[in-house]
């Protein structure tokens, strides 16, 4: 049940026609970063929420 390389080569065209050429560079950047961002929040240890800290400084 995985994607083919018809699948693969409709999905790739679907989004030239969405997004433009031009625009995939900044898309595929801004995408990489949310990943990158996403495993280094998944991989720090789990630190007090900022609302915590807000109550005990009252």
């Amino acid at each position: 049940m995985g994607l083919g390389i018809g699948e693969i080569l409709l999905i790739v065209f679907g989004v030239l026609l969405i997004f433009g050429g031009k625009k995939l560079p900044a898309l595929g950047k801004a995408m990489g970063e949310s990943i990158n961002q996403f495993k280094k929040g998944m991989n720090e240890p789990d630190s007090p929420k900022t609302e915590d800290k807000k109550i005990e400084e009252k």
